[in-house]
């Protein structure tokens, strides 16, 4: 069994103890069972529900693992000849979710 779930503004497809990234929930602590009720498939062994847009009483409860930050990005801006050079860093923060229970 598995769903595609809308997750602030990106689609998962999650299944049952699945762990995953997704961008920082600040809202949530660590430890705390969230319900992600933006389900928009649900399959259940071959039995397929779409959603218009969104399949009707189905939702998924997930619990907070962490807050962490991904990989260092380095953005890096030149134009040759002119002497300009720009240097920067970024660290995207997520949240480590895992899915408890998918309910259709």
């Amino acid at each position: 069994m598995f769903a595609i779930v809308d997750i602030q503004g990106q689609q998962f497809k999650v299944e049952k103890d699945q762990e995953l990234y997704v961008h920082r929930m600040n809202e949530q602590a660590e430890g705390d069972s969230i319900t992600l009720n933006d389900v928009l498939l649900v399959d259940n062994n071959g039995k397929v529900k779409i959603g218009t847009p969104k399949v009707k009483g189905a939702s998924i409860s997930a619990k907070v693992l962490e807050h962490t930050k991904g990989d260092k990005i380095i953005v890096f801006k030149k134009k040759r000849r002119k002497g300009y050079k720009v240097k920067n860093g970024h660290r995207q923060q997520f949240t480590k979710i895992q899915i408890e229970e998918i309910n259709a």
